[in-house]
Parts: structure tokens; C-alpha cells; sequence
């Protein structure tokens, strides 16, 4: 993506900011930068190149020029929102991004927390990043990563799950300018209902392995369950073998298809 095609693609759009940026180190820094002057609306930070973007757990995520769309977003929480539903932040990305695709006719679906699937495989990731003064949340730093191009997609062998891109899973090209006016009308629509019921139940009915058995790790502990949906905060609520539910929080945790169900 070029300066010409970012500035098409945010024209018109009730942002407070909007830059756009040939090569960058990480956007969601460049976005954090912004938030010490208060930014009254939501503020958006592209880069074609991304050489220091990050994932969850601090893993390195490169951003190949002219092949991924790598953006961050600063956004002003609605008064309802409370510092306790920081998960719903992740969402909020990864149901923009698989309502953007769904107009463009790809269907995706989300794994919790924060990446969105094709196929089930990963061709976008969400991190979502809080900035607190104390108890006190200051500002909420969403960025959000899409191989739009197959060039974008990682060898195989370095990969801990499958990858695909826009293009592989559409079978078509797809401007990463269109895409990028897609997912910020999608945000700036849900914004305002982030705390409210409509936004919970829209990001659910696209979990991916919803009703599945699933295996996951967290801080280090493995263990199997069912994956029944979303707790109010963001969480994930699980059946666990003993017929006990238990919510499950982002944080340092690792979401697989359970190896004896799994359809991918």
C-alpha cells in the first residue's frame, strides 16, 4: 500500500488522526506516542513495511512491503466501558476484520483471543495493548496484522500453525486499501457498543471450535475442555472434563483443536 491508496482509504472517515508510513519500526509504538495529547477520537497509524511489529508473548512480527496490511489503532473507549473488559479489545479487531472479509465474500472465523482464520488458517493477528497510570486505564492500543498477499505468509517450517493470506483464501487479489476502509468502518461501527451485549454475542456466534473439544496451555499447564463460548469480560468459558466451567483469560495462553477432534 502507497500514501495515494492510505489516504483513499481513510477520506472521509471520522478520524482524529490518520498517518501513513512507507516503512516503520512497530505502528502500535508509533500510535502510543500519540497518546500523551489525548486524541479525541479514534486514530489510526499504517505502514506498508513493518520491521519490529510484535504478536502476542512479544513474537516477531515482519510486515514484507507491499505484501501485508500492518495498521494500529488508538482508540477513545465509550464511557460504559469498563477497565475489566480490556479482552474485549481483541475482539473488537478480529470481528472487524472478519466482517471487512465477509463483504468482500471471504468467511473467516475467529480463535480467541486475538487471530482470525480462513480455512483454519491464521492470516490475521490482533494485539491489543493497554497503557495505565495505576488502577487508572489510560489509552487502548489495538494493531492488527493481515497477509493480504501469499508473499506475506511465513515457510511453513518456521510456522506453530498453519498461515495463509487474503489472497490464497479468496483466490484473488485484494487491495490492502479497500480491506484497510473495510476494517476501520467496521471498528468506528462497534466502537461505541464495545461494553454491551450486541458485540459480545456478534464476536461468539464467530468462534472458531465453539462447541469443540479444544486443548489448551496456560502459563505452561496444558489441559482439555470444551470450548462453550465468551464470558462478559472477554474471556473464554470452558467445560472442563469433570463437568466444572471455568473462564479462561488471555494473558500467556495457547488455543488448539483438541488432536482427536480436530477437522483441520
Amino acid at each position: 500500500m502507497q500514501a495515494a491508496e492510505f489516504a483513499r482509504a481513510v477520506a472521509g472517515l471520522p478520524l482524529a488522526r490518520a498517518e501513513f508510513f512507507a516503512q516503520a519500526g512497530s505502528t502500535n509504538d508509533i500510535v502510543a506516542g500519540w497518546a500523551a495529547a489525548a486524541p479525541a477520537g479514534v486514530c489510526v497509524a499504517a505502514a506498508d513495511e513493518q520491521t519490529a511489529g510484535r504478536g502476542r508473548a512479544g513474537r516477531h512480527w515482519h510486515t514484507p512491503p507491499g505484501s501485508a496490511l500492518a495498521l494500529s489503532l488508538l482508540l477513545p473507549l465509550p464511557p460504559s466501558f469498563a477497565s475489566a473488559q480490556i479482552g474485549r479489545v481483541s475482539g473488537l479487531g478480529a470481528l472487524a476484520v472478519n466482517l471487512a472479509l465477509e463483504s468482500f465474500g471471504l468467511a473467516t472465523e475467529i480463535k480467541w483471543p486475538n487471530d482470525v482464520l480462513a480455512g483454519g488458517k491464521k492470516l490475521c493477528g490482533v494485539l491489543p495493548e493497554a497503557q495505565w497510570n495505576g488502577s487508572q486505564l489510560q489509552a487502548v492500543i489495538l494493531g492488527i496484522g493481515i497477509n493480504i498477499a501469499a508473499s506475506a505468509v511465513p515457510d511453513e517450517a518456521t510456522l506453530s500453525f498453519p498461515a495463509t493470506s487474503v489472497e490464497q483464501a479468496l483466490g484473488r487479489p485484494l487491495a490492502a486499501g479497500d480491506l484497510l476502509r473495510a476494517v476501520l468502518q467496521q471498528v468506528l461501527a462497534w466502537l461505541p457498543g464495545l461494553a454491551g451485549d450486541e458485540f459480545l454475542q456478534a464476536w461468539e456466534q464467530r468462534l472458531a471450535y465453539r462447541g469443540q473439544a479444544v486443548d489448551i496451555v496456560e502459563h505452561g499447564t496444558p489441559q482439555r475442555g470444551t470450548l462453550l463460548g465468551l464470558a462478559p469480560d472477554g474471556g473464554l468459558r470452558l467445560l472442563a472434563a469433570d463437568g466444572s466451567q471455568r473462564n479462561v483469560q488471555a494473558g500467556q495462553v495457547q488455543l488448539r483443536p483438541a488432536v482427536d477432534s480436530a477437522s483441520n
